[in-house]
């Protein structure tokens, strides 16, 4: 499912909020997107804003977010900080999982730079 959420994002960078603020930050090889690799792992989704002042790390995760992901996350905006930001472009994060709990609202809530975003599927199956 989290592939599959990924490519949604992807493939409709342009239509969604992300898109008016951000450019995806991505090579792609013989045709295929790649992941931007870390020390600590790969990031699903990096993103620089227009302006180039702000990156963003996205994670995904299918179903509920648990409050490790904070670290995860963390993790990959260190390493774009240290990396690959200049000394005068901030470092953002955003996961977007189907649900959160109280253990990741209240990690969320004492770090000002990572928000959090839920996704709804829907799906309609219609006769002929």
């Amino acid at each position: 499912m989290e592939k599959y959420l990924e490519q949604f994002i992807v493939d409709n960078w342009d239509s969604l909020n992300l898109g008016t603020r951000y450019v995806r930050c991505e090579e792609e090889v013989e045709g295929k997107r790649k992941k931007f690799r870390t020390d600590t792992g790969e990031i699903d989704i990096l993103a620089i804003s227009k302006d180039e002042s702000e990156y963003l790390v996205i994670e995904l995760k299918k179903g509920r977010a648990s409050d490790s992901v904070v670290g995860q996350i963390q993790r990959y905006m260190g390493y774009i900080k240290e990396e690959v930001a200049d000394s005068n472009q901030k470092v953002k994060g955003l996961i977007i999982a189907l649900e959160d709990d109280l253990r990741i609202r209240r990690a969320l809530s004492v770090n000002t730079d990572i928000d959090f975003n839920r996704y709804k599927v829907e799906f309609e199956l219609i006769s002929t």
